[in-house]
């Protein structure tokens, strides 16, 4: 008998290794998330009927991709009821059986059909008059559930959002909104440094603080440490007197060493590091390729980035008089806030509630516990209930980013047809982050490599040898999650050199990829996506236009291309994205409105990696690191492809292609490369000047 391995069961086996085994007894330690897999046993707790009412508890995070309302069709199309009979609530630690973190495009194609079996065994159970005791989940084949196999009517439309009508009216649905009596706010004040240097108080005017109205307490506690990092929390009876306490405090910190932006970049530099060593750290593909004369060798570099969500993030704790614990947190992983509290302030799981409230942009930087955790500890330091609300400039040090990237993309054709493939490239922890996992754990979890680092990075076309390896390098900055992972940097760079192999061939770009895509789902992608795209137009005088082309595969399972048209002002070396058409293919669309929306939000986010965001260790608002204005948004236009596939994400799909599309569209307008993110209009300007 054979037997294989499951990274992700080996990454499960870790994760209980290290909690298990290691770590009993100690608050010191990170704690592990639990990731159970839905089935429509636990579905059952997020579905119920009483008296003739329904009721959804939503067993996913709400971050702006309106899952309530696409899992609010599918629960009515297997009940047989409509939308005005379903009430819809978000779920706390006490509501549903424990669920997993919102992230990785999942909610749809991991929950869909959970959800469906268990809302049609509830149906059965009442059409059968059995609707009292603990209902026994059937598991429905997919062809017999209304909501899956297209024979329900909620279910491919566009209903009227959930919590639509609050948002646009201000009613309370965020972490930030939620007011109790006797309510106190804090703030923990840090080194002006990244957590992951050590720092320590060194001197502060305690007197002068406390004289500053509306003082109400100064707290030094271990639990408020962040990796290496001593918080001081001051409280105030309201956000403008923390302002003031906090300048007459007059906080002055040590710490042992910087980060700084060229320092990161050695660390990162793929050249250095292929000098060294010719092995990398992990392979994706590991064929045999020869060395000797390329047609194509490029660099490639790409920054830390920023998640840059609209909302800071907050949270609020009291501790009730039964001696629980009470929290309302915009996170990601409600469950995980109640384990590291519990862990921290060493209180067992039914002495901790976590409610759930939307969050207002997350794109997996709030997954990890920060400032829930600071909210604890006062709440339960101080026994009244407290606001934690980080500053913008907390947001830009203290959280985690995308981290840098290095790349090297060598090719071989022979006859305009690609031979060799061979991609080195270097980057920092992503799924192991240095915000949780200390560098002794990373060294341990670095043998199974980070598939958070390798997405993206899978060569989606044919070749006859594919090689493409990564290092990971930890760095003094801490790194993690970020819309996509390490798909839209990864995509990025090959769709990049793909354009180029196909300058190198002869062959338009387009046929140049379609001779070598080898997934049919690709293929249809791309070809939607160029027929959609209108012939193009003659620019205005003294203008350039290019149009580019990418494509791409998320996780597998979705698919994207997209067709961008762009204007570039040669005096200046300006770009102007003046539209984007995207084809995008998630299998069964439960939602036409939302998919579309989230294709939307990607293309954004492409255009944004490339022309616009940029991050330094200095950095404290949006004017020093910058994220697209709607000045500078295109047309967008969304195609999508549905031919019945069983539903996959849509949330991170796009960003595979947005990027490179742009960037590809500015080489067929000037003939220039860009090869270091974002685009600096000086460069492109200098390389124009040089050509004419």
């Amino acid at each position: 008998m054979t037997a294989t391995i499951n990274r992700r069961h080996l990454l499960g086996g870790v994760g209980a290794v290290l909690s298990v085994a290691f770590l009993p007894g100690c608050a010191n330690l990170p704690v592990i998330p639990k990731r159970p897999s839905p089935d429509a046993r636990s579905g059952l707790s997020w579905i119920s009927h009483r008296s003739g009412n329904y009721l959804l508890t939503v067993p996913r995070v709400e971050m702006g991709q309106n899952i309530a309302t696409a899992l609010k069709q599918i629960a009515c199309d297997e009940l047989g009821i409509s939308p005005d009979q379903l009430q819809v609530r978000l779920h706390n630690t006490d509501s549903v059986d424990r669920v997993r973190a919102t992230v990785g495009s999942e909610s749809i194609m991991e929950f869909a059909l959970p959800l469906a079996r268990a809302c049609a065994t509830l149906r059965q159970a009442i059409k059968s008059g059995q609707v009292s005791g603990k209902l026994e989940a059937i598991e429905f084949p997919r062809d017999q559930l209304l909501s899956l196999s297209g024979q329900g009517q909620w279910v491919g439309r566009a209903p009227q959002l959930e919590q639509g009508l609050e948002m646009v009216t201000g009613q309370p649905l965020y972490a930030i909104d939620v007011r109790l009596t006797g309510m106190v706010y804090g703030r923990v004040l840090r080194a002006p440094v990244p957590p992951e240097i050590a720092s320590t108080l060194q001197t502060m005017d305690e007197a002068a603080a406390r004289q500053v109205k509306g003082f109400v307490a100064l707290v030094r506690s271990p639990l408020l440490k962040m990796s290496s990092s001593e918080g001081i929390a001051i409280v105030a009876k309201t956000p403008a007197a923390l302002d003031m306490i906090e300048q007459a405090l007059k906080a002055s910190w040590s710490f042992q060493g910087q980060a700084d932006t060229q320092s990161i970049r050695e660390a990162m530099d793929i050249d250095r590091r292929m000098a060294a060593s010719s092995k990398r750290d992990k392979y994706i593909h590991n064929d045999p390729v020869h060395t000797g004369p390329w047609d194509i060798d490029l660099r490639f570099d790409v920054p830390i980035a920023a998640h840059a969500a609209i909302e800071p993030r907050a949270a609020v704790a009291q501790m009730n008089a039964d001696g629980r614990l009470e929290m309302w947190v915009g996170s990601q992983d409600v469950f995980y806030q109640r384990d590291v509290v519990c862990r921290r302030l060493g209180l067992a799981e039914d002495k901790v509630l976590v409610h759930g409230c939307r969050v207002g942009g997350a794109f997996g930087g709030k997954t990890i516990s920060t400032v829930e955790l600071e909210a604890a500890v006062l709440a339960h330091e101080l026994k009244q209930p407290v606001k934690v609300q980080w500053t913008r400039a907390q947001e830009l040090m203290q959280a985690f980013h995308r981290p840098p990237s290095s790349h090297r993309i060598r090719a071989r054709l022979q006859e305009g047809r690609l031979i060799h493939w061979s991609h080195d490239f270097a980057s920092s922890h992503i799924l192991f982050t240095g915000a949780v996992v200390p560098a002794w754990m990373q060294k341990i979890t670095d043998f199974i490599g980070d598939d958070g680092v390798a997405r993206g990075a899978t060569f989606p076309y044919r070749a006859q040898a594919k090689r493409t390896g990564f290092d990971l390098v930890r760095l003094p900055v801490h790194t993690g999650p970020w819309r996509g992972l390490g798909a839209g940097p990864n995509a990025f760079v090959i769709e990049s050199a793909m354009d180029e192999c196909a300058s190198v061939a002869g062959l338009d770009p387009i046929e140049f990829r379609l001779q070598h895509i080898e997934e049919p789902r690709l293929k249809r992608v791309l070809e939607e996506a160029v027929a959609s795209a209108p012939p193009v137009s003659t620019p205005a005088k003294g203008l350039l236009h290019g149009r580019g082309v990418a494509c791409g595969i998320y996780k597998k399972t979705s698919f994207a291309a997209v067709v961008a048209d762009v204007l570039v002002d040669p005096a200046s070396g300006e770009v102007r994205v003046v539209h984007m058409h995207c084809a995008h293919d998630c299998g069964k669309v439960i939602n036409p409105d939302q998919v579309r929306a989230q294709c939307e939000g990607n293309l954004v986010w492409g255009l944004g990696m490339v022309l616009v965001e940029s991050w330094s260790v200095e950095a404290r608002n949006f004017g020093e690191s910058p994220i697209p204005r709607m000045t500078q948004l295109p047309r967008l236009s969304v195609h999508l492809v549905d031919h019945g596939e069983p539903p996959s994400g849509a949330g991170e799909t796009a960003i595979v292609a947005a990027g490179a599309a742009i960037a590809n569209a500015v080489r067929a307008a000037t003939g220039w490369r860009l090869r270091q993110l974002p685009l600096e209009p000086r460069v492109l300007q200098s390389h124009l000047k040089e050509t004419s």
